[in-house]
């Protein structure tokens, strides 16, 4: 029999192709996860909607494949996606009641393509509400809990597509990263996860939280795997203006980059002002400096560094969020002005209609009452966002760095209800620039840490390269013990 528990992507398509399993066997066995543990079992409420039309996509894919050869490497690869990418057959509701049930008449650019590429949207995940928090919750479905430790948040907002694929729900997922979306899920579910440059890949079609630091991307339970899910959503949509400076700067693929020997000579800067001096932080710093140590070893000089200035930079008003804050009502009616059939128009309708979770009350009211995005407030926050890419940048030049490193988050994951801290997304997401987070280890308790990598413009092939030369060392993910194969 194919163990389907913790296989890539490449192992998929091989027993594919020996004949060992089909796509409809495929979906069938993580469906049958879905079914045993999401609802059931440790209840884990990490999906939102399950595809009525898996299994017949998975038969046209096997069909596909005996007559006509397949389409590449996700041929026929069942995926999850987050619950904010717009999908023609399944409810896309934002973890919100005040979209429940809202089928929209397309699916979204990030989908379309995994579709070309021959992979199989199963389901949707849960997500935190609006995309707005790093523990997801909303109103439409509670909580999702952490398969590694069911009384703890999976993180967020992608949290949804953290716990299930760590749950092996699917063989990848999709999420969204506005500040640590993808970055901070991954970490508390020791997966690998990268947030691209800004402009990569196409944000038409997901629900935006911001327009100036949405993104989408993948999560795996392997860095072979994300590359491959990147190389089939890089790259220039019509659709998204912003995509269109990847002109020129995708590679052939992602996976070209990835050598068990990528962290020999290269120079690494191990960032300290991110990882925190409180208590509560120590044992997660640990174990990240442990990570860079593995790292040393295995070739890589490493160093720390600091970047001038940094703490200023990504301060304000509003705690280095002010650009966001702005652009969250703006770009949200503007998105629904552009969807007619969307269930709500405006804020101000969500709020008036009490379809949301109380956790945002306050913030979306913070929002609404934002009366313009043209304030000197505004500019100057976009103008500070210039000064600290330029600061990393000129950091990275000075001492020759190939990645800056830090914790994808300080601390491990919090028991739910309780508020997360220990966010360090602000560096990458306010930036710009690409990160990527693997496995670095655990907690006494076994909670899940991720060790994040910053790199330059469009660096991409290189940080998947050094994440894939570590994780390929270090061997850090393990399953969750709470969703163990079934019988």
């Amino acid at each position: 029999m194919f163990d389907l528990l913790e296989a890539t992507i490449p192992q998929l398509q091989a027993a594919l192709l020996t004949g060992a399993v089909t796509s409809r066997a495929l979906v069938s066995a993580y469906l049958a996860r879905i079914e045993a543990y999401d609802q059931v079992g440790p209840a884990l409420n990490a999906i939102s909607a399950v595809s009525p039309g898996a299994l017949a996509e998975a038969d046209a894919r096997d069909a596909e494949r005996r007559v006509s050869g397949v389409r590449g490497p996700l041929h026929g690869i069942p995926v999850i996606v987050k619950d904010n990418y717009e999908t023609a057959d399944m409810q896309t509701a934002n973890g919100s009641a005040a979209f429940e049930g809202w089928i929209p008449p397309d699916d979204g650019e990030i989908v379309r393509r995994l579709r070309a590429a021959g992979a199989i949207i199963i389901a949707k995940s849960n997500m935190h509400e609006f995309a707005r928090g790093i523990t997801t919750v909303g109103s439409l479905f509670g909580a999702t809990r952490n398969p590694y430790g069911l009384d703890r948040n999976p993180g967020g907002s992608s949290g949804g597509t953290g716990a299930a694929i760590a749950a092996n729900f699917a063989a990848v997922g999709l999420g969204s990263d506005t500040c640590g979306s993808i970055r901070i899920p991954s970490a508390h579910n020791a997966l690998a996860g990268i947030r691209p440059t800004q402009g990569l890949t196409s944000r038409a079609g997901i629900i935006p939280l911001s327009s100036t630091q949405d993104i989408g991307g993948p999560m795996g339970r392997s860095v072979t795997d994300i590359a491959i899910v990147l190389d089939a959503i890089a790259g220039f949509d019509p659709a998204d203006l912003q995509t269109a400076a990847s002109f020129g700067n995708v590679p052939r693929s992602y996976t070209d980059s990835l050598r068990l020997g990528a962290l020999r000579g290269a120079r690494i800067g191990v960032l300290g002002y991110l990882f925190g001096d409180e208590p509560e932080d120590a044992e997660v710093g640990t174990i990240v400096h442990g990570a860079t140590r593995e790292m040393a070893a295995l070739g890589a000089a490493v160093e720390s560094v600091e970047i001038p200035g940094v703490d200023e930079m990504l301060s304000d008003r509003m705690n280095g969020f002010t650009v966001l804050s702005h652009d969250f009502k703006f770009d949200l009616e503007a998105y629904l002005a552009s969807r007619p059939s969307a269930p709500v128009r405006t804020l101000a309708e969500v709020l008036a209609s009490g379809k949301f979770h109380p956790d945002l009350e306050s913030g979306l009211r913070i929002a609404e009452a934002i009366e313009s995005r043209d304030t000197a407030e505004y500019w100057e926050g976009i103008a500070r966002r210039e000064q600290l890419r330029l600061a990393i940048l000129r950091t990275m030049a000075v001492h020759r760095l190939d990645a800056i490193a830090y914790p994808a988050i300080k601390r491990k994951a919090n028991l739910i209800g309780q508020p997360q801290l220990g966010h360090t997304c602000r560096l990458a997401s306010n930036s710009g620039l690409p990160a990527v987070v693997v496995p670095a280890g655990y907690t006494l308790d076994g909670m899940p840490v991720g060790l994040e990598l910053l790199g330059r413009p469009w660096s991409e092939p290189h940080l998947l390269g050094l994440a894939y030369a570590y994780e390929q060392a270090s061997r850090h993910r393990r399953p969750p013990a709470s969703v163990p194969a079934l019988n």
